[in-house]
């Protein structure tokens, strides 16, 4: 693999100094962005006095901006005549973009001690980049995308690891691969507020898993943006047949619970997504229910949840085990066989209709709420996470824990893309404004509450894309089924 820079000038008056972060002069580092973006097609000769001339450089500051992006493998010099554009290299890409994800990784770990109360630098840079998104400057969202990392590579302290970024022109090929993830730079940019917030908070830990799941979730949209130049039929094609595999693994609409009246609402940010939820009928009459949600979207999020509904399903139907240690079994299916970036929020319960209780674990997830209405008013009971989401660790403890329904009691679950909808001002919906709605839901049906609940996100989000996966199931309790 060829990535290394022959030699690192940060002295130049008009070179791409790596060593110190950021380019110097904007010919040269137009020149790198549009090579490393395709912009001239494979084989093209380009003409060094034609090049100069276009991007208004002289000629030392032009061959040695052409030496550093031979050793990138993206040219081949002739002399200091003319230079060969070379085909761009997919695999080397991934090599170079999976480094950087264990180099992040690592630095966010060490940098959270450094940074703890005192990430608002790069808060800011998180803002930044959003306003470059709505004013279309992906120049500019490039420059605060790279101060944001560069932060927190700095605050590490690992010399180690800034030189290796900087020897892998790590800076150069975020710049290079902005075009290319034009249309997904909102979830990009988005993705960065955890990963402050985790700094900010002192949790080394998660810093460096969600700068890792940031790293990969981006080598995603740039496979995807090679790919799509050749195969967007075919890649239609198959995620269409991927929609329809995913829309099987949901309970049919005629599944119903004895003496429960429920509704549910399903859709994908992106055709196919990372939201589950199942209904399933277990032995003695009892009726597992699940909702889950898979860190990141899309296709991969797809095939995680996937694994998380039939090791699920599978430790449902054997013989009863405690839903402590079900979970377990499901976490370590989990944990064994996915990326380390990669986990899963999931509630889980089984009820007993005749009793009308419900034994649960949740791993992490939203709380779903109980609306019970009582002298003329509603009111909202939560149930609580028990745990940690699946897939973060190898053997953590899932306590389990009990709620007597009583008759007409309404149990609202659902994903944090109704919660984390946000308006044009950036704000999120919240779990407020959804308790407060809630609160006037007591007396219409499940179908009624999710209508309404939907009303209200999208008037809220104003014409804003949808961002998240949304998945919502309402149940009411019903008579009937009494011992």
């Amino acid at each position: 693999m060829n990535t290394g820079v022959a030699e690192s000038r940060p002295q130049e008056e008009d070179g791409i100094a790596f060593a110190s972060g950021q380019p110097k002069g904007a010919g040269r580092a137009r020149l790198a962005r549009e090579l490393l973006a395709g912009h001239y097609r494979p084989g093209q000769v380009l003409e060094l006095r034609e090049i100069e001339e276009r991007y208004e450089m002289d000629e030392d500051s032009l061959l040695n901006a052409f030496g550093d992006l031979e050793s990138l493998g993206v040219v081949k010099l002739s002399g200091n005549h003319s230079a060969t554009v070379l085909s761009p290299s997919l695999k080397e890409m991934m090599e170079v973009y999976e480094i950087r994800a264990g180099l992040e990784e690592i630095a966010g770990r060490t940098a959270a001690t450094f940074l703890q109360g005192g990430a608002a630098e790069l808060q800011g840079e998180v803002d930044a980049m959003l306003a470059a998104v709505h004013s279309d400057d992906p120049d500019a969202y490039a420059e605060h995308d790279i101060k944001f990392h560069r932060i927190i590579l700095e605050a590490s302290q690992n010399r180690v690891l800034r030189r290796v970024w900087d020897n892998l022109a790590i800076e150069l090929r975020m710049r290079a691969g902005i075009p290319k993830a034009s249309g997904d730079l909102y979830d990009s940019a988005e993705s960065h507020r955890p990963i402050a917030n985790a700094l900010e908070e002192g949790k080394g830990r998660e810093a460096g898993l969600l700068l890792r799941n940031h790293v990969e979730t981006l080598l995603e949209y740039l496979k995807r943006s090679e790919s799509d130049a050749g195969t967007q039929g075919g890649f239609r094609k198959d995620l269409e047949d991927a929609k329809r595999v995913q829309q099987a693994f949901f309970p049919p609409q005629t599944i119903s619970i004895p003496c429960i009246s429920s509704e549910t609402f399903y859709q994908p940010a992106r055709g196919i997504g990372g939201d589950y939820y199942d209904l399933l009928a277990l032995q003695k009459g009892r009726w597992g229910i699940a909702i889950g949600d898979v860190s990141g979207k899309g296709i991969g999020a797809a095939l995680i949840m996937a694994s998380v509904q039939a090791s699920l399903k599978f430790q449902a139907l054997q013989p009863h085990l405690k839903l402590s240690t079900l979970i377990g079994d499901v976490n370590r299916l989990v944990y064994g066989s996915s990326p380390t970036n990669i986990f899963a929020t999931l509630f889980y319960a089984e009820y007993e209709p005749a009793k009308r209780l419900l034994n649960y674990v949740n791993a992490g997830h939203n709380p779903p709420l109980v609306l019970r209405s009582k002298d003329g008013t509603c009111e909202i009971l939560r149930l609580p996470s028990t745990g940690i989401p699946v897939g973060i660790s190898a053997d953590p403890q899932f306590p389990s824990a009990t709620f007597q329904f009583e008759i007409d009691d309404v149990l609202v679950a659902y994903t944090d893309g109704i919660t984390e909808a946000e308006n044009r001002q950036h704000e999120l919906w919240g779990q407020q404004r959804l308790e407060a709605l809630l609160k006037s839901c007591s007396r219409k049906s499940p179908k009624e509450i999710i209508d309404t609940i939907l009303d209200q996100v999208s008037k809220f989000a104003n014409g804003q894309p949808q961002r998240d996966d949304v998945t919502l199931l309402v149940m009411q309790v019903q008579e009937g089924c009494d011992d």
